[in-house]
């Protein structure tokens, strides 16, 4: 077996959130297939240089090495060979972008690549991962609805943010009473009427009935949920081609430990929540991760990970230094009126 190639990729953002994409020269393999910029990294330099030197060869652009910020790591397998990619978010450069290997260059956002032409299957996950917002709002509605609804309202006037319909009390009160079960729907439909209007992606807890997942933007598994699909077959969308969902469906997962991680990596899901990061009262008596054995599990897994356990947005920035894709939580993350 031919060893994998390490290869390092240069995402570059533009102020109006759009990333540069490149179509392969008709001389090299798969022409004409749109990807990420970047390249092979030679025995003697590091990632970091690697991308630096790629970027200007390619498109003659200079990059800081300040300016470039480790993202993540995936392992994509070709017929022919395994490639390593190495991640790199980049929002400052000096120089405009010139296609200097006879590419043909286009700036979009990731979201709207539907039209852009046949995307290289490596960049495929990465540019669904770049979709995901960096807070990952749970909902808190039981006790009082109409008030869940507005501040989800005033928290998503505020910034992009991911939504979970999350209720397992007010779902085990809804299996026995038909009013409490009316109630639940009537207020998971206006969430996501409220998501939708904002364009803010609204996935369902998997505790709610199936028949609900469909309607959703999609679905975020309990870990022991998790754990019965762990027969499906390792490739992309098989928990979606599972529950007869659209490809396009998120799937996220709750993860507590490395296997679960590892789980959810096979499972190809979009992205995982891991906790508890930080003390809260919600676990008095369960110890916390903490910041330095996260960043060891999210480093083991190719994977975008929410912190969940005492974040909030003074909290974001730490969770980024250490790897995170951002942060989960339920009342710190709502929009509070001072």
């Amino acid at each position: 077996m031919s060893k994998a190639v390490r290869v390092a990729v240069g995402i570059l953002y533009r102020d109006d959130s759009k990333i540069l994409l490149a179509s392969r020269p008709a001389d090299k393999p798969w022409p004409h297939w749109w990807e990420l910029p970047g390249g092979k990294v030679e025995s003697t330099e590091t990632s970091l240089e690697a991308v630096a030197r790629e970027l200007h060869e390619e498109l003659g652009v200079h990059i800081e090495p300040q300016s470039a910020t480790r993202w993540h790591t995936l392992t994509h397998h070709y017929p022919r060979g395994t490639v390593i990619l190495e991640l790199f978010i980049i929002k400052r450069w000096s120089g405009t972008p010139q296609p200097l290997e006879d590419q043909t260059l286009a700036w979009a956002l990731p979201d709207q690549l539907g039209s852009i032409g046949p995307i290289l299957p490596a960049s495929l996950p990465i540019l669904r991962w770049l979709q995901l917002p960096q807070r990952y709002l749970i909902s808190s509605a039981q006790a009082n609805p109409q008030q869940w609804l507005l501040r989800l309202e005033q928290t998503l006037q505020t910034g992009s943010h991911l939504v979970q319909f999350r209720e397992p009390e007010w779902q085990m009160r809804a299996n026995q009473d038909n009013q409490a079960a009316q109630d639940l729907q009537l207020c998971f439909e206006k969430t996501l009427a409220i998501c939708t209007h904002y364009q803010a992606p609204c996935l369902v807890n998997s505790i709610h009935p199936q028949s609900w997942w469909p309607i959703a933007r999609g679905v975020h598994l309990r870990s022991n949920d998790a754990k019965q699909l762990s027969v499906l077959p390792d490739r992309f969308h098989t928990v979606q081609a599972h529950f007869d969902l659209p490809a396009n469906h998120l799937i996220g997962i709750s993860a507590h430990s490395l296997t679960e991680l590892q789980l959810a990596k096979r499972l190809h899901v979009d992205f995982a929540v891991l906790g508890h990061v930080l003390s809260t009262p919600s676990h008095p008596t369960q110890p916390p991760l903490g910041w330095d054995l996260f960043a060891q599990l999210v480093d083991a897994v190719a994977l975008p990970v929410y912190a969940l356990g005492g974040q909030n947005a003074s909290t974001l920035p730490t969770a980024l230094n250490h790897g995170a894709q951002g942060i989960a939580g339920i009342r710190q993350l709502l929009y509070s009126p001072t």
